[in-house]
């Protein structure tokens, strides 16, 4: 007796209503269909999100005169703690081209390049920590975003009596970020500049360590960690943040990590 091919269309498979089976089995594009929708979701969402933050920051206020009356507040308990290395750290690297040179591509860069390619490594590889890692860093993100919203605060570059040398201005020549910010030439005016407090430079390397550690081994848990140190080093030492900024920052992705473990925890079977 000769088996009958039938198709048959699935009412649901995986929340993809209507797609089309072959004896039972999905056909090659609606295959498709299911295996790459879920990731052009996450990439549409992650998309609007990236938007809506980086508009937010151009919306916050703008006042210089009391942003920089606050940034004298982070240098003042800076001072108190004996932790106020800015100056003497961004002196000492900004003049050597060796240096600065390869500090202003780490910041203009990897910020933008690193942590995307950690959401991608765990999309791919562990979607079971997936979404936990994604909600702890919109949620650390929107933390600090609120911060630069309601407490806008001036880096160190932006102080006045030329305390503080911009490195990415001196390097601009160079590299592909314009002279006011670590965007791309003919976009600087798009970026918040008042943004100093949390650093989210700092805060996005904490993540990805955190995000990585289970699943790499010492030399990645290493590199991770040298990741955000030297992170740290390159933010203070161009004059974009305090070392208050990277401390608060990596305090507003500790609290998203924790507020994402809860979320994560209720919306398991059981809890």
């Amino acid at each position: 007796m000769v088996k009958r091919s039938t198709f048959s269309t699935s009412p649901s498979t995986e929340g993809h209503p209507h797609v089309t089976t072959y004896n039972g089995r999905l056909t090659r594009p609606a295959a498709t269909i299911v295996a790459v929708a879920p990731g052009l979701r996450e990439i549409a969402t992650l998309t609007v999100l990236w938007f809506t933050y980086a508009f937010s920051r151009v919306a916050a206020n703008d006042d210089l005169a009391a942003a920089r009356d606050r940034a004298g507040d982070v240098l003042g308990v800076e001072r108190f703690l004996h932790i106020d290395i800015e100056s003497w750290l961004n002196h000492a690297v900004t003049p050597i081209s060796q240096i600065a040179v390869p500090m202003s591509f780490w910041y203009a860069s990897l910020h933008y390049l690193v942590t995307p390619a950690v959401l991608v490594f765990l999309f791919v590889r562990h979607r079971a920590d997936y979404s936990r890692a994604r909600n702890a860093i919109v949620i650390g993100s929107a933390i600090g975003l609120a911060c630069y919203v309601l407490w806008p605060a001036a880096p160190p570059r932006l102080m006045p009596g030329g305390a503080y040398l911009d490195t990415l201005v001196t390097t601009s020549d160079i590299g592909w970020w314009s002279g006011q910010t670590s965007l791309p030439g003919g976009l600087g005016q798009m970026a918040n500049e008042l943004a100093a407090m949390p650093s989210l430079h700092v805060g996005w390397t904490v993540w990805v360590a955190w995000a990585l550690w289970r699943h790499v081994g010492m030399t990645g848990r290493a590199l991770s960690v040298l990741y955000a140190l030297g992170t740290t080093a390159v933010v203070v030492g161009t004059g974009n943040h305090w070392v208050l900024d990277a401390v608060a920052g990596a305090a507003v992705i500790a609290a998203g990590i924790a507020i994402s473990g809860r979320i994560d925890q209720r919306a398991r079977p059981g809890s």
